[in-house]
């Protein structure tokens, strides 16, 4: 099918004198596909295994088994539900063809995208470890199929399961050598059962979970997985939902929505710098994604903040032992008037703390060895990319070099978040972007880092041979010869 391929967007990139690569569209894959490729790959009872689990992208059909008094009871989470775009046929088409998303690429002003799961997305969740590990493969290896004539311009983000470091480094392996895929999309965290409650109380151990990082207190070791994703040439993207976290618990999706990508990928980027994950794989390159900047602008000038407060000899400050207690005393007779009795001045030391007590480890972020505030910007700033819906206000908050510490630029890239509902009309995504340069929030060269630049180090930082075969290698080659 042939479109006049008349666009705003196409306008603007027209006048742009950079490519522009798309670093989280979204396909929507064709069920009826999936369930071929995982019926070849684990038989017929997984399929059946996998229904029976209720997953899918947009399902609702355990909300909607339940009565209203049942989800009082029950206190269900209400999940996404009509998650498509529909009165538009040819886009909704478009999120499921390759060859049609390929043709119409041009219409959008995009030379380049890495397309995420829609379906795929619930896929590295399924609790049964079997029909996880299958599902995740069928799908890489349908999009290997769907996606391998049309390279030059799009490339499938693969599926790794998480719960395990295990499974994660066998699917990356095969993945890579065996099926070809260059993108992939991890978990951003496990959901386990806490240990006690599944030792005494098993039946239980369902309403009694915690959110495991991957990095602190974490189940299990996953610096084999980090070592193993540098070893490839892989820069994980990380695009996991929050709902169902703290307060995104209610009946009301647009409640649930706002904001959950940003919990969910927080905590990871959290958990992996503190941990030192940066610290031991500076190579390593992570992308959290439709989750937007303005948390990552907050996160960074949070750990700045506290390690200037609470590092090395610093949380000394806040040591009971440091306390001058013959003093205190001495001030809370003058001057405590009516909490200067007898029976209250007795229970000071109570009040004031044990002077010999402290945590075996006082310094939080000791596994990131920072001896100055700047290294905090070498370890964070390099290796963090955060994916920024078009029509994001806040995108712009990433190079804002006045209000982020030590005039850092984060590393905001260009999610069209094509194939969902924030994606009404295709053809408008990276209008919508480029409004914050007419609006003058953004220059024409943070403009260009936001579409072009950042992706391009994003994926070639880790695999320099990432875009080769591609419209864009060249664009990407004299970029990266510049900055040399």
């Amino acid at each position: 099918m042939k479109t006049n391929g008349k666009s705003k967007s196409a306008e603007i990139r027209a006048r742009l004198g950079h490519p522009v690569i798309d670093s989280d569209g979204h396909m929507v894959e064709y069920a009826p596909a999936f369930f071929d490729y995982l019926k070849k790959i684990a038989g017929e009872s997984t399929v059946r295994r996998y229904r029976a689990a209720g997953f899918g992208f947009g399902c609702t059909a355990d909300w909607y088994r339940l009565s209203p008094e049942e989800r009082t009871r029950h206190h269900a989470v209400r999940p996404p539900w009509w998650p498509l775009p529909t009165s538009n046929t040819l886009d909704r088409a478009t999120s499921t063809l390759p060859r049609l998303l390929h043709e119409r690429l041009d219409e959008m002003g995009i030379d380049f995208t890495v397309l995420y799961p829609s379906l795929g997305l619930d896929a590295p969740y399924l609790a049964d470890d079997e029909v996880r590990q299958a599902a995740c493969r069928a799908l890489n290896t349908m999009y290997a199929d769907l996606f391998a004539e049309f390279s030059d311009r799009m490339t499938p983000a693969g599926i790794i399961p998480m719960n395990t470091p295990g499974e994660a480094i066998a699917e990356l392996e095969y993945a890579t050598k065996t099926l070809g895929l260059k993108a992939f999309m991890m978990a951003t965290h496990a959901i386990r059962p806490v240990p006690l409650v599944n030792e005494q109380a098993p039946e239980l151990s369902r309403y009694a979970r915690y959110i495991d990082n991957f990095c602190i207190d974490s189940a299990y070791d996953y610096d084999p997985v980090w070592e193993k994703c540098v070893d490839l040439r892989v820069a994980p993207g990380f695009h996991s939902s929050g709902m169902g976290w703290g307060s995104r618990t209610t009946s009301n999706y647009m409640f649930n929505h706002i904001g959950h990508f940003a919990s969910a990928c927080e905590a990871l980027c959290k958990g992996a710098f503190i941990s030192g994950v940066t610290r031991r794989f500076p190579k390593l390159r992570l992308a959290f994604l439709e989750c937007g900047v303005w948390w990552a602008c907050a996160l960074y000038g949070d750990l700045i903040g506290r390690w200037e407060k609470r590092s090395g000899e610093k949380i000394h400050n806040y040591n009971p032992a440091s306390l001058n207690r013959e003093l205190y005393a001495d001030l809370f007779r003058r001057y405590g008037g009516k909490l200067a009795t007898a029976e209250m001045m007795a229970q000071l030391p109570t009040v004031l703390g044990a002077p010999d007590h402290h945590p075996e480890q006082l310094d939080d972020l000791a596994a990131c060895q920072i001896s100055k505030k700047e290294q905090i910007r070498d370890l964070f700033v390099p290796n963090f990319y955060f994916g920024c819906e078009a029509d994001d206000p806040t995108n712009a908050f990433a190079f804002d070099r006045k209000s982020n510490p030590m005039g850092a630029r984060l590393n905001a890239i260009f999610s069209s978040d094509i194939g969902h509902w924030d994606v009404p009309d295709m053809r408008e995504v990276l209008e919508e972007a480029y409004e914050l340069v007419e609006h003058d929030v953004m220059n024409e060269d943070d403009f260009r880092d936001f579409v072009f630049g950042n992706p391009a180090r994003l994926f070639t930082e880790a695999n320099p041979d990432f875009f080769k075969g591609t419209r864009v290698e060249g664009a990407v080659k004299k970029l990266l010869g510049s900055e040399s």
